[in-house]
């Protein structure tokens, strides 16, 4: 099985190494860089607009994108033309049965996605976060590393919720977040922009 992904970033090249750990035995890059030769050694073999030419039942794609936006726009075109979209899961994360995790979502090495918990498409669980019980992460937003959701918190779609943030149990955060680095959030977050700080308060 082959895998195509658009982004050769560093974020890429974690992808890239979880894929090959869940057995895909060619890995491609598209990015539209076009100085990139390969990323995590891995080739660079065009730029995005060249998906079109791996439209096949043999291969997948994933759009290894930090931003929010252009992992959505880029993830529903290939969808659009017919294309296979990928989750990915580190052997080394730990996802109950009774999760749901969304095409196009990658779960990375240590991170906890607990019982009831549902995860749209999209959506990055980065390294060692956790995400507690009957939680909703929605489409396109970023957990990133170190951090922790408590039980049935709800984020809406394109947060980015920052490293080593913590989510207290019952709290919803609207669409188009940024909770800062080491932010504290233990109330609702209503209106969209940029929080920081313990407790998070709009900056």
């Amino acid at each position: 099985m082959r895998i195509v992904f658009i982004g050769a970033s560093g974020h890429g090249k974690v992808c890239a190494e979880i894929a090959k750990l869940v057995g895909y035995k060619e890995i491609l890059f598209l990015d539209d860089n076009r100085e990139l030769k390969e990323c995590a050694r891995y080739a660079v073999v065009g730029i995005l607009d060249d998906f079109e030419r791996y439209l096949n039942d043999n291969t997948d794609f994933f759009v290894s994108i930090g931003n929010a936006e252009s992992r959505k726009r880029i993830q529903e075109k290939i969808t659009m033309a017919g294309g296979q979209i990928a989750t990915l899961v580190h052997p080394q994360s730990v996802i109950s049965k009774d999760a749901v995790l969304g095409e196009g979502t990658v779960s990375m090495a240590g991170a906890v996605i607990n019982a009831g918990a549902v995860i749209g498409a999209g959506v990055i669980v980065n390294t060692s976060s956790s995400v507690d019980h009957d939680c909703i992460i929605r489409d396109f937003s970023h957990i990133a590393v170190g951090s922790h959701l408590c039980g049935t918190v709800k984020i809406e779609e394109e947060c980015w919720i920052g490293a080593g943030v913590t989510v207290s149990n019952n709290v919803s955060i609207c669409r188009g977040c940024i909770i800062g680095a080491g932010a504290v959030v233990i109330q609702n977050i209503e209106v969209p922009g940029t929080y920081v700080g313990v407790p998070a308060r709009r900056k």
